[in-house]
């Protein structure tokens, strides 16, 4: 549910005998799921009575829909676990939310027992998904689990580096102002999906970030680098409002390093690219 490009990752990193199924309501987009093995379900979670075809159907599921742009809560989440109650309900239930639940946590450690702090309407709609699917879990007896999931990167993903942020020169804060960040990949994101329909625990939380511990100017150092390209100008954030987007400044205002051991010590994940410096590279760059 939610098959765009982290969707496709986990259905290929499926094994080949899995029959796969994928909740579109795009016309368009059944060829290319048919294409790569996938059967296309037409429905919306915006219309909750599209979805009664998915109950009964699937033993495991990953919900990767994001919640709509407006609001505080989240419908879609909401509709989903309503349809999959209707009959047979499936085993596993798997949902990828974000880490800025945790609000800023002012550059401290953020294991998964830490209570979310959402700074952000885009966030609190998150948890209130989260709410919704663990809600599900403990009233169905489905083994729900919740993905925690940072800035997502890899070289073939659409906007997936800071190759045309640096191309453009936007600036970062100065490193008295700056913020930690987290980073996955997306194919070790879609791995870390996989490992969680099998072993994860029910009502279970897991970071799914890797092993790096970047500042974001240093991030972004590091990229330029990597590419061949100037590093970003830095700024204090005194003056970082009246240069940069409201989106960015709000990333910007979140500071905070992600714990990842039950990702490898539950899940198991053995990760492939355990800090972007392994993972930023495309096959055109040396």
């Amino acid at each position: 549910v939610g098959c765009g490009d982290i969707g496709l990752r986990v259905a290929q990193a499926l094994p080949a005998r899995v029959r796969l199924l994928a909740l579109t309501s795009s016309v368009q987009r059944t060829l290319e799921l048919r294409q790569r093995g996938i059967t296309p379900l037409a429905g919306n979670l915006d219309a909750p009575e599209t979805l009664r075809r998915l109950a009964g159907l699937a033993h495991r599921v990953v919900h990767l829909a994001p919640p709509p742009d407006e609001g505080w809560l989240d419908p879609r989440s909401r509709a989903l676990t309503r349809a999959l109650a209707l009959r047979a309900r499936p085993s596993t239930l798997v949902y990828g939310s974000t880490s800025g639940v945790y609000g800023d946590c002012q550059g401290e450690i953020a294991t998964e027992t830490r209570a979310t702090h959402a700074d952000t309407t885009r966030a609190k709609r998150r948890i209130d998904a989260e709410n919704a699917v663990r809600f599900f879990g403990r009233a169905s007896g489905v083994r729900s689990s919740i993905l925690r999931i940072p800035g997502i990167y890899a070289p073939d993903r659409p906007n997936g580096t800071p190759q045309a942020r640096l191309l453009k020169g936007t600036p970062v804060l100065q490193a008295a102002d700056d913020v930690y960040t987290n980073h996955i990949h997306a194919d070790d994101l879609a791995r870390a999906c996989v490992a969680a329909l099998w072993r994860a625990r029910a009502q279970r939380i897991y970071n799914v970030n890797d092993d790096g511990c970047f500042k974001m100017g240093d991030y972004f150092d590091l990229a330029a680098d990597l590419y061949g390209l100037p590093r970003p100008p830095r700024v204090p954030r005194s003056t970082a409002s009246a240069q940069l987007p409201l989106m960015l400044l709000s990333f910007m205002s979140e500071s905070r390093r992600m714990d990842n051991t039950r990702l490898k010590h539950e899940l198991r994940v053995r990760l492939r690219y355990p800090t972007v410096a392994q993972g930023l590279l495309t096959p055109g760059h040396s």
